[in-house]
């Protein structure tokens, strides 16, 4: 595995660890299935069972289920396919979107004390990464989607981002050691 597999591997894992920690300790009462599923409907937007079941690597039937569920909570509306009368398009209501946006707040609510704990420098290079991620995302959906990654060599923190000095740790660190 070379250094750029390496990474990415690492920046999965870390990426997984850090949501899935948040999501155990953060207190809200969705479930955690029906949680993922609220985000990825916010994510695509109106969609059809097949393509949720695609996007969520499960199978139709398993979909369905759990869209049965959405819908009986009130957090899903479903509504004709304009391409195909025959088909529906399944997404967020209102009330889906308020417990997706609880869910969200609560697990945010659980890492800020995490953050807190980091001094000026490491909130800085947190953001860097952060906006590293963003642009990485970006060109990944825009390849994705048949989109020129023109530029993609500008993927990465802004000039005056606070990078890590040769010899720094790019790890946050914490504001008592």
């Amino acid at each position: 595995m070379d250094d750029l597999d390496s990474l990415g591997n690492e920046l999965l894992r870390s990426a997984a660890r850090l949501s899935r920690w948040a999501s155990r300790n953060a207190p809200f009462d969705v479930p955690f299935a029906q949680a993922r599923l609220l985000a990825l409907l916010d994510e695509l937007g109106p969609a059809r069972v097949s393509a949720l079941a695609v996007a969520d690597h499960s199978s139709q039937p398993t979909m369905t289920t759990q869209l049965q569920r959405l819908e009986s909570a009130g957090w899903v509306e479903r509504s004709a396919d304009p391409a195909d009368g025959r088909a529906s398009l399944l997404a967020l209501s209102d009330s889906g979107r308020t417990a997706l946006d609880g869910v969200r707040r609560a697990r945010v609510e659980t890492l800020a004390p995490l953050l807190a704990e980091l001094d000026e420098a490491g909130v800085a290079r947190v953001r860097t990464a952060v906006g590293v991620l963003a642009d990485l995302l970006r060109a990944a959906e825009d390849a994705e989607n048949g989109e020129s990654v023109e530029g993609a060599d500008t993927v990465g923190p802004t000039p005056d981002a606070a990078a890590p000095t040769p010899g720094q740790n790019p790890i946050p660190t914490r504001k008592d050691g």
